[in-house]
């Protein structure tokens, strides 16, 4: 990797042919685009981990009149400019950084990269489309019910099911994490 930061081969050409500046300008951006996939799926690993193993325990813990709207707040505050940049990112930054490895001649590098981006959006994104976001709409929809009965059942109904969903985004999003970590050490490996 040392030698293609000081301008040296990247592998495959382009058009017939790579100048020192197209192949700085491609450098550059693919370890932008790797950087930044392995920041991003980094925090949401620890986002979607730490609901799993202290927010949704927490809220277990209280009464659920309590925990409902708790997290009915939740789910509202979450939709913010921070959270989904980092949320949707990793689908972008993680392709674009295997598209730019493999304009490198990096392959092995590429597909890690690809690989993370498929564990991400299989594994994480699809299932917050599919079972997260729908559990949440239902729940912030419900009225809060007087009886505390009641509040727990449908507290412990929808808290279980989410809390397993939301863990499998973390076990993913951390796989993905390794697949970029090793797509940047197979990276540096063939430089």
């Amino acid at each position: 990797m040392a030698r293609l930061a000081a301008g040296g081969s990247t592998g495959r050409k382009w058009n017939g042919h790579r100048n020192k500046t197209e192949s700085t300008v491609l450098f550059t951006l693919a370890a932008l685009a790797a950087g930044l996939t392995i920041v991003l799926t980094g925090a949401m690993t620890g986002l979607f981990y730490g609901f799993s193993v202290a927010v949704m325990p927490g809220l277990d813990g209280i009464d659920a009149r309590q925990a409902i709207p708790a997290m009915q707040s939740v789910n509202r505050k979450i939709l913010n400019p921070v959270f989904l940049p980092m949320f949707v990112g990793t689908v972008l930054a993680a392709p674009a950084a295997g598209a730019l490895l493999l304009a490198l001649g990096q392959e092995r590098a590429a597909v890690l990269f690809f690989a993370a981006a498929a564990a991400y959006v299989l594994g994480a994104f699809a299932p917050t489309a599919a079972v997260n976001v729908p559990m949440n709409n239902a729940l912030d929809a419900a009225d809060v019910p007087a009886d505390p009965a009641e509040a727990a059942r449908l507290w412990s109904g929808y808290s279980a099911r989410w809390t397993r969903w939301n863990t499998g985004r973390a076990v993913f999003c951390g796989i993905s994490l390794l697949l970029a970590g090793l797509a940047v050490f197979v990276w540096g490996g063939q430089g």
